[in-house]
């Protein structure tokens, strides 16, 4: 099989790489952050809902 000239250069060009791995990196970071929100949002609702259970007995 023959390969031009260009497809090598297309192969061999490693320029892009590096935005791809930062792409990569920043969307593992993104995914964490989600997590970690979603953490947060689960333990913040859970005190809401303590408090205004606490609140309905309370108020009788």
């Amino acid at each position: 099989m023959h390969s031009t000239p260009f497809l090598k250069s297309i192969w061999k060009d490693e320029s892009g790489v590096t935005a791809v791995e930062y792409g990569l990196i920043l969307s593992l970071v993104v995914v964490a952050i989600l997590v970690a929100f979603q953490g947060l949002a689960l333990t913040t609702t859970s005190i809401w809902d303590d408090m205004a259970e606490q609140s309905d007995e309370a108020m009788g």
